[in-house]
């Protein structure tokens, strides 16, 4: 969701392909049906290929579906599939008001979500889900929403993408902060493997600190953009946690307080980024 209020939030002051300022409602609805789609197909994606390779075996999260046995492994599959298909509806409508460009985008998106955890060489598992989440749920994602309005790549959507990602990425670094022992054993070198407990955490701290600060240039050219600056108060207490000292079942919490300062940031962000067109 918040990729998409604030790549529509950038359109809203700039000329929207139809020769008018604003923005055109339909499109910022599909995007959103494409990003929460293809959001919902990684997770299925996910959990179907790391309960095939037993990863999920011994988790410390939330219950999977295919690990707790809560679904076949087939069953999510299809359910991935049917994600991606929505997507792929979604994206056709825009790509064909648009441009064909589109397509090639959302085909490169579809596959990235697919190789995160699928295939045989996924590339989560090689420490580089952080560098996906910020290109995909970040870049293309928030560009891609003020695109399919004014048709051209601003500037200001790709700043403000930036800390759109970013908040994503805290995400995936507090989730593979809490399973770098579970991961550590199955074999998935995740990037919080690989650089350790303590940089992982020094990581999620640092990841907010740039947050404010791409904000805040963002807030140059719009200045109620630094309203977006008010919801990483929310990130005090998450923060706190993760200083701590906090492992497996403490860190849960943590989730979801970092989900509340990506809606709280992103959306305020978004409403600052409007106000200011």
């Amino acid at each position: 969701m918040v990729p998409v209020a604030v790549g529509t939030a950038v359109a809203a002051g700039l000329s929207s392909a139809e020769g008018a300022d604003g923005i055109i409602w339909w499109r910022a609805f599909a995007a959103l049906v494409v990003s929460l789609a293809l959001q919902v197909a990684t997770n299925y994606v996910n959990d179907y290929a790391d309960g095939e390779r037993g990863t999920d075996d011994d988790r410390v999260g939330p219950a999977r579906l295919v690990g707790g046995g809560m679904a076949s492994a087939r069953e999510v599959k299809i359910a991935a599939a049917a994600s991606f298909a929505v997507a792929g509806v979604a994206g056709g409508a825009l790509a064909l008001a648009v441009g064909p460009e589109l397509f090639v985008v959302g085909a490169i998106s579809m596959l990235a979500g697919w190789a995160y955890t699928g295939g045989p060489k996924p590339y989560g598992y090689l420490g580089l889900g952080e560098l996906f989440v910020f290109v995909f749920f970040g870049v293309v994602a928030t560009v891609g929403s003020a695109y399919v309005h004014t048709e051209q790549v601003d500037g200001l959507a790709l700043l403000a993408s930036v800390p759109v990602g970013l908040l994503a990425v805290a995400l995936l670094v507090i989730n593979n902060l809490r399973d770098i022992p579970g991961d550590t054993d199955s074999g998935k070198q995740t990037l919080a493997v690989r650089i350790g407990d303590a940089g992982t955490r020094q990581l999620y701290v640092g990841l907010f600190v740039v947050v404010g600060v791409t904000i805040a240039l963002a807030a140059l050219q719009r200045p109620f953009a630094a309203l977006g600056l008010v919801g990483l108060a929310a990130a005090i207490a998450p923060i706190k946690i993760v200083r701590g000292g906090a492992l497996g079942l403490d860190l849960i919490p943590v989730l979801g307080g970092t989900g509340r300062v990506q809606m709280i940031t992103g959306l305020l962000f978004a409403i600052g980024l409007a106000l200011s067109a």
